[in-house]
């Protein structure tokens, strides 16, 4: 009989990258090579040494990590002024637990605290996605944010040739807005976040992705940014009480012959004028 509570037994939490024993580091790198090419342990290891840390998903059962997300907190120097911001790294969790939204979950909290240290200072996420998920990451949950196809926010880009000129100097062709590693870089496994036709047709937003990106295939990445703000965090959550199943979590019982479903639900709770946000876990 199968396990009914498969995604929801998972658990993802924070770390700072001193704080990652060897051991955990193994088992990171054991998951991203699975959906990774042209990937080696020394590459996987140097990257991971200049983030501010780690979000490890684990199996409450075991302890075994299936997925993680890195992070770095930085700034960016645009022009004369600097901004604030949290760069994603690599985020990559186990076919089986396509769906399990406690990564999500634990990233949004992250971006709360991180707001809250910095009230009336703009933050900014900044990632760089080779595949069409992580951008609708940004595209479905944010307000403003950049690059879009109906090309509002566009004053965000002189942010992002910032932060791509200090991160990957050499890379960043600006006249694109691509970033290009070569082509040794690690791209997806042609499996994991194909485009078809029929996606590019019914979905506007990964059609864009597909004409701004039209190498990702090889790995070029395309740079982006959202602005974080409390209206932006209250939408996650709107979004993540309105959605009893993910997408993801469907992908996976499709490709895995009907994987178990079961989602979390949380409360988010307006204040101080819709300032701050309380988030309670309802069992």
């Amino acid at each position: 009989m199968q396990n009914n509570n498969k995604r929801s037994s998972l658990d993802a939490r924070f770390h700072r990258i001193a704080d990652i024993d060897v051991h955990d580091i193994r088992q990171m790198y054991a998951v991203y090579s699975q959906y990774y090419d042209n990937t080696t342990w020394d590459i996987f290891l140097h990257d991971l040494s200049k983030k501010t840390g780690a979000f490890l998903v684990r199996k409450e059962s075991d302890g075994r990590v299936v997925g993680f997300s890195t992070v770095m907190n930085c700034e960016v120097k645009v022009g004369r002024k600097t901004v604030r911001a949290v760069f994603s790294g690599d985020t990559v969790i186990e076919r089986a637990y396509w769906g399990s939204r406690c990564l999500q979950f634990a990233f949004y909290k992250y971006l709360i605290a991180e707001k809250v240290r910095n009230p009336r200072q703009s933050v900014y996420w900044l990632l760089i996605s080779k595949g069409y998920k992580t951008y609708l990451l940004l595209a479905n949950n944010f307000y403003s944010f950049y690059p879009r196809q109906d090309q509002h926010d566009e004053h965000l880009a002189d942010i992002v040739d910032a932060y791509c000129e200090q991160m990957f100097p050499g890379y960043y062709d600006r006249e694109k807005g691509i970033l290009d590693f070569g082509s040794d870089y690690q791209p997806l496994r042609g499996d994991v976040a194909e485009i078809s036709d029929h996606m590019m047709r019914e979905n506007p937003k990964i059609r864009f992705f597909e004409e701004r990106n039209p190498e990702w295939r090889r790995g070029t990445e395309l740079p982006c940014l959202g602005e974080i703000t409390w209206a932006c965090l209250a939408k996650f959550a709107a979004r993540y009480l309105a959605k009893p199943v993910s997408k993801g979590a469907l992908e996976a019982q499709t490709q895995l012959q009907g994987l178990p479903r079961r989602s979390g639900i949380i409360s988010a709770i307006k204040t101080e004028a819709g300032r701050q946000l309380a988030i309670r876990r309802i069992a």
